[in-house]
């Protein structure tokens, strides 16, 4: 019992000798390791884990606070708050650690109004040089010089505003679909437009839904945006092109902007039919005919 007794007590003086051993959680390093190392316990941990050495805690804290030294640091086991002191600094010191966070954090506000006030002035601009276009450069520079300065800062810039919202009314796919269900039932028209009398006849035979394609493609944000700044041009080239004898410049560049319109929607119905009746016809072909078919070709090629 004796002997029995004295293991117990052994164990229990080894098990001791563990506990109060310390050992740093970053680096893993005990007292026999680097014996002038400084150690620090800052948190509420308790047991081999409640000791750190200082050097390795700085290291920790740095790469948790990234140049912040305002932010709080918390212990990853019992996530108590790091109680972080600094030497005290002198005045001159302190103004400029105050005038560094106060600039830190006012330039997301200054850089916002800068690009903010930076898009506000170039729609105002273009907004000025599409009334010039449209009436005239004269005409446009008189208008807006006998106009009030508060409407122009504020209507002017509504000019590209209004612009890229007409560009994302998607009239060509609501005609072009009810083109395809209303003008095969009509007898007469079908022939005039037999393009979508093929595309009701291309429905699959044994299909369980006769769904079509949708017809609308995914906004673009650049298309929708080129194509609206760019409205206003191709609207006086028409203008100048198709309507010459017209003396006035903003009827004429009314009706060249319709002409152009009417033209692009023409086309984008066309390309779109096409592509709908493609679509239709599409097949997907027995693999192991067509490799029938591949192996007859090459043996036809190779035996003359």
């Amino acid at each position: 019992m004796e002997g029995v007794d004295d293991s117990a007590g052994t164990a229990n003086q080894a098990d001791l000798h563990d506990e109060n051993k310390r050992y740093c959680w970053v680096c893993f390093a005990t007292d026999e390791d680097d014996y002038t190392a400084l150690w620090v316990q800052p948190c509420q941990c308790s047991g081999t884990t409640r000791w750190v050495h200082e050097t390795c805690l700085q290291r920790w804290v740095d790469e948790k606070q990234k140049g912040n030294s305002l932010e709080r640091v918390h212990c990853p086991q019992c996530n108590t708050q790091y109680i972080i002191v600094f030497p005290p600094i002198g005045k001159l010191i302190l103004v400029l650690d105050i005038a560094d966070r106060i600039i830190y954090r006012v330039c997301p506000f200054i850089a916002a109004g800068v690009v903010i006030g930076s898009i506000y002035w170039t729609a105002v601009t273009y907004g000025a040089l599409t009334i010039m276009q449209a009436v005239g450069a004269k005409e446009g520079l008189a208008l807006m010089e006998q106009s009030d300065p508060l409407f122009l800062l504020i209507g002017l810039p509504t000019v590209p505003v209004m612009l890229i919202l007409g560009r994302l009314v998607r009239w060509e796919e609501a005609l072009l679909g009810f083109l395809n269900k209303n003008i095969p039932r009509v007898p007469i028209v079908k022939h005039l437009l037999p393009t979508f009398q093929v595309a009701s006849n291309c429905v699959r035979p044994h299909a369980q839904s006769t769904e079509t394609p949708p017809f609308s493609d995914p906004v673009s944000a650049t298309r929708v945006l080129c194509g609206a700044l760019i409205f206003p041009t191709m609207a006086v080239l028409f203008g100048k092109l198709l309507f010459h004898p017209v003396r006035s410049n903003l009827q004429k560049t009314f009706f060249g902007g319709i002409a152009f319109l009417a033209l692009k929607g023409v086309l984008k119905i066309y390309y779109k039919q096409q592509i709908l009746i493609r679509q239709h016809q599409r097949r997907v072909l027995d693999f192991a005919k067509q490799l029938t078919d591949v192996k007859g070709r090459k043996n036809t090629s190779s035996n003359p």
